[in-house]
């Protein structure tokens, strides 16, 4: 009997325990879904960034942005060759 009854008390305490997890997750997953909700609502929606005219209508390339370009451009095709396939 002795063993019967460790059996059920320990089933208890898991069923307690996972109701538990339970309830507190559920519990979490509405919070958060709740405090989206609002900050969607409630945030100011961001003013959009004014537009620089160039004389071009592009922006002019320094020398130390050619160099970058060609530093990525290496990485990538250097990868790509690589990769295999």
């Amino acid at each position: 009997m002795q063993e019967e009854d460790l059996l059920s008390e320990g089933l208890a305490l898991m069923a307690m325990g996972m109701g538990f997890v339970f309830v507190f997750l559920t519990i979490l997953v509405v919070t958060v879904t709740l405090m989206s909700t609002l900050v969607r609502r409630f945030q100011p929606t961001p003013a959009a960034a004014p537009k620089r005219a160039s004389s071009a209508g592009t922006r002019a390339i320094s020398g130390n942005d050619e160099e970058v370009m060609a530093v990525i451009s290496a990485a990538v095709h250097r990868y790509r060759r690589s990769r295999p396939r």
